[in-house]
């Protein structure tokens, strides 16, 4: 009879305990609540990010498509020019209105002094120092365009690697409170034990939930990302020989 009275009384405790995902939420200890919240945070956040980079990087390949059609039919950059000055639309527009800006200045220099610069860019030194200044403003534009995409990758790189780790200390905290409240009742059903090993181990559930995909979506932004960054590389490379060659023209 007593062994039947505590077996009922056990299987009263296992039925009080709402084993659905938010009972298992309400019945947790406050640290490991703590825990399950600033996960469930980090997963939001790491889906925003993930979404809004994968289609921004969808945006700027269409724009750079556009922008390199119009770049390489033959008609005039300055009327290319003229037409992004105010408010390029993508990184690729940028390194070129950068590139032709100081372009336009060493030209106005050889307006302004009665042609005095334009005679000077016979000198190889001068071609040279105005060939090495147009690299090094498109060279910082790129930096500056990518620094701008790369915003946020951090979190998810941090996200991918520390998410298991915090949700395996609110793992190890649910099940100390759960071993101890085993010793309390000096009971050891399973009925007993269950619910706060389940409490516990959602925790790490949730470290897994926010980690995979983190790491998953900062290893294919990261690849995106970089050829997106060769690609204006490249632009960048290209159009400074574009200069270099009417610099020697003139």
């Amino acid at each position: 009879m007593e062994t039947t009275a505590v077996e009922g009384a056990a299987l009263g405790a296992a039925a009080a305990h709402d084993l659905s995902v938010w009972g298992l939420f309400l019945q947790a200890d406050i640290v490991v609540k703590a825990v399950m919240v600033m996960l469930v945070l980090a997963s939001f956040w790491t889906w925003a990010i993930i979404f809004e980079k994968a289609i921004r990087l969808r945006r700027l390949r269409r724009s750079a498509d556009q922008f390199e059609e119009g770049f390489w039919s033959g008609g005039s950059l300055d009327q290319l020019y003229e037409k992004l000055d105010s408010a390029p639309p993508d990184p690729m527009s940028v390194v070129f209105v950068t590139a032709m800006r100081e372009w336009r200045r060493f030209a106005a220099r050889g307006s302004s002094s009665g042609g005095s610069a334009a005679a000077a860019s016979g000198d190889p030194a001068v071609r040279q120092s105005v060939h090495d200044r147009i690299e090094r403003v498109m060279d910082i534009a790129v930096g500056r365009e990518m620094d701008r995409l790369e915003r946020h990758m951090t979190f998810l790189a941090s996200v991918g690697s520390a998410a298991p780790f915090i949700g395996l200390f609110g793992t190890v905290w649910g099940i100390m409170n759960a071993f101890t409240s085993i010793a309390a009742e000096a009971n050891t059903s399973l009925t007993v034990v269950a619910p706060g090993i389940a409490e516990a181990l959602f925790a790490t559930a949730l470290g897994l939930v926010a980690a995979i995909p983190a790491t998953i979506g900062f290893n294919k932004l990261n690849h995106e990302l970089s050829r997106y960054g060769t690609r204006l590389d490249s632009f960048a490379g290209e159009f400074g020989a574009i200069l270099s060659r009417q610099l020697e023209e003139r």
